[in-house]
């Protein structure tokens, strides 16, 4: 039997803004509504953050987070709910004291960045193991704080989606195997192309997935223009795949995205030229070893 490949949509994130993106969902009515359409279009797994409804800036609110899982769940039970922690881990150093927080800064405790995840017990939640700089900030996720969201986050019975930014990140996943913190068989993401992180080309995908754990489900994507490229990538080294609105603006070159939908539907278009199958939800629960 062929194997099957997931394909993630990661609907909105916390760094792309309306001004890139025109089309990007902001309140939760929007990001549920663009998150069933991605779920409608192939999509077996939606990953999800919130934003201010104000501002359109990410959010660690607890009623966001309600909100939008209430709202997808009342139209499809089916499809995987993925679950950002990757709020809470951002710190901006001021220029005249760079030991104080400057605007910007949301570095807080593990315990808030897993709340909603304990309140709401999604499928999957991501674990980012990635210390590296972000733009104007410093993205802090020291080994004492992945410790205690790796065990909070077990212990509301949901799988942990580690994400990786660069070889250094696999190191201390593998590190944390080995210590019995996280547990196999792994299901990592792979990020390539942020600026001073993993350069999005095959060598370094091939390479990051050769020193991977056995019989760990890997995916990996791309930013920006290296989003369909690296989705192709992913397929052809026997992984996963994910696109969305978090990642890319555009749908092809000069031309802005209408939808996650559509870019899911493109990258399902993808996969089926390419010679592949989609993943259904079930599959999808079946190869991660997900209960129902």
């Amino acid at each position: 039997m062929a194997r099957k490949t997931i394909l993630t949509a990661a609907v909105t994130g916390n760094l792309m803004m309306p001004d890139i993106s025109p089309h990007l969902p902001v309140t939760p009515e929007q990001i549920a509504r663009q998150a069933l359409d991605a779920a409608a279009a192939g999509a077996a797994i939606v990953h999800l953050h919130v934003r201010d409804p104000k501002t359109a800036k990410g959010s660690m609110r607890m009623d966001l987070y309600e909100e939008l899982v209430a709202r997808i769940r009342a139209e499809n039970t089916d499809v995987l709910l993925n679950l950002t922690t990757g709020e809470g881990g951002r710190f901006v150093p001021s220029d005249d004291d760079p030991q104080v927080a400057a605007a910007g800064s949301t570095l807080c405790g593990p315990e808030k960045r897993i709340a909603h995840v304990e309140a709401l017990k999604p499928d999957i939640c991501t674990l980012d193991f990635n210390t590296m700089w972000s733009g104007q900030a410093s993205v802090i996720n020291s080994p004492r704080n992945l410790e205690i969201m790796a065990a909070r986050i077990y212990s509301a019975g949901v799988k942990p989606e580690i994400e990786i930014f660069d070889s250094g990140d696999l190191h201390m996943v593998k590190d944390f195997v080995a210590r019995g913190i996280i547990k196999t068989p792994l299901m990592v993401q792979m990020v390539l192309g942020v600026r001073f992180g993993a350069v999005a080309n095959p060598a370094t995908m091939a390479y990051l997935v050769s020193q991977l754990p056995e019989g760990t489900q890997w995916a990996a994507f791309g930013i920006g223009r290296a989003a369909f490229p690296m989705l192709a990538q992913a397929w052809l080294l026997g992984g996963h795949v994910r696109i969305g609105m978090e990642d890319t603006a555009y749908i092809r070159k000069g031309e802005h995205c209408a939808s996650n939908a559509d870019l899911v539907t493109k990258a399902a278009r993808m996969i089926d030229d390419l010679g592949g199958t989609l993943a259904t939800p079930d599959d999808a629960r079946g190869i991660l070893g997900l209960t129902t």
